[in-house]
């Protein structure tokens, strides 16, 4: 018997001959499925951002940001007004459970146990269901922290003096203020810069005292009998003291 006669080969189609390395299959593979990231996905994607974008320019451009005057931290009566994204914490803290010596309650911990159980609602709910009506604790989580931001907004939005805001950021023409003068200094003794401001400039309790289309008469009047957040008898001067007060704001009347 000859060397090699009688030997058989039997070949097994499930070892492969040329190992290749594990590479996921070709997107061709699956016509109609996928697609390729560069250039189709990639464009598509860059075209949806540029439509966003350019949107987003044309409503800056059309609706500007509402600006308010020059801040002033001298001026204790200004009412800050959070962003519409964070008005259901602002109205959180008008409650008197989460206000006052409850602060902590309302700006530290309320808060972080809601956002606490929205972190840990995907691993309470760990079920394989896609389905709102089969996940009862996530969807609960979700309706119950919805319903509370959009009440809480809405009673912001509903219950705040939108007009004194207004009125206390507005920007204004000012004037140059004499601050050397009899009717001035007698409005420093009668404490009436604490309310209306060191340029008259007012607040958020008081109008401003430029720009008025008043009388000596009028404003006289107003010292004396109070008008609007301003009580009776608060100028307690002299008449002649008065009669400095009102010459010295109508100086500075809308001309």
């Amino acid at each position: 018997m000859h060397r090699g006669k009688g030997m058989k080969f039997v070949g097994d189609s499930r070892v492969p001959a040329v190992r290749k390395p594990n590479i996921p299959k070709d997107y061709s593979e699956y016509p109609g499925k996928t697609e390729a990231f560069w250039p189709n996905f990639l464009l598509k994607e860059w075209m949806v951002g540029s439509v966003f974008l350019i949107g987003y320019l044309c409503l800056t451009v059309a609706h500007p940001s509402p600006l308010e005057r020059i801040a002033d931290p001298t001026d204790t009566g200004y009412i800050p007004l959070p962003d519409w994204y964070f008005l259901f914490l602002y109205q959180l803290l008008k409650y008197s459970y989460a206000s006052g010596p409850y602060t902590v309650i309302g700006a530290f911990i309320m808060p972080g146990i809601a956002g606490g159980a929205l972190l840990l609602a995907p691993f309470i709910d760990r079920g394989p269901e896609r389905r709102p009506f089969k996940r009862p604790a996530a969807t609960g989580f979700m309706l119950l922290a919805l319903a509370s931001m959009v009440f809480l907004t809405w009673e912001s939005v509903a219950h705040h003096d939108w007009a004194a805001a207004k009125r206390q950021g507005a920007i204004v023409k000012t004037v140059q203020v004499d601050k050397n003068a009899d009717g001035y200094k007698t409005m420093q003794k009668n404490t009436c810069l604490t309310c209306h401001g060191e340029n008259l400039q007012g607040g958020a309790a008081a109008p401003s005292l430029q720009n008025l289309t008043l009388k000596p008469e009028e404003v006289a009047k107003i010292a004396r009998e109070g008008k609007g957040a301003m009580p009776k008898g608060v100028f307690k001067g002299t008449d002649e003291e008065l009669k400095k007060v009102t010459e010295f704001i109508t100086q500075y009347n809308k001309k």
